[in-house]
């Protein structure tokens, strides 16, 4: 809700897929390609930073990863986890969108 439908001018219309299960996350990025994956990481209970990880091992090419994380002290998991950004509950909507903002603002670079 904090990327809202667009969160930039730069940006069209964002497509959210919300995801319940580990097996439901994995099941969409294998069947169509994503510009962002926001993971969760205190989800049980396979949580974000695993699946995170599972991805960044897995798909070639993989699309960022922003994980929201516990508490800050959590980034060092996060970095475990190969997550391309953080945020720290609670969840500043500011934060969330800058963070979302730079890392598709860097794939569209590299795409």
């Amino acid at each position: 809700m904090s990327l809202g439908r667009r969160p930039s001018e730069d940006i069209n219309d964002v497509e959210i897929l919300e995801c319940a299960t580990e097996p439901a996350v994995i099941a969409a990025v294998d069947k169509k390609p994503f510009d962002l994956i926001i993971l969760d990481g205190e989800a049980t209970p396979a949580g974000g930073m695993g699946i995170c990880r599972q991805l960044k091992d897995e798909i070639y090419n993989c699309p960022p990863i922003l994980v929201l994380v516990g508490r800050v002290d959590d980034r060092w998991l996060a970095t475990w986890s190969r997550a391309d950004a953080i945020v720290a509950h609670p969840i500043d909507p500011r934060a969330l969108v800058g963070a979302a903002l730079g890392l598709l603002q860097t794939q569209a670079h590299v795409s």
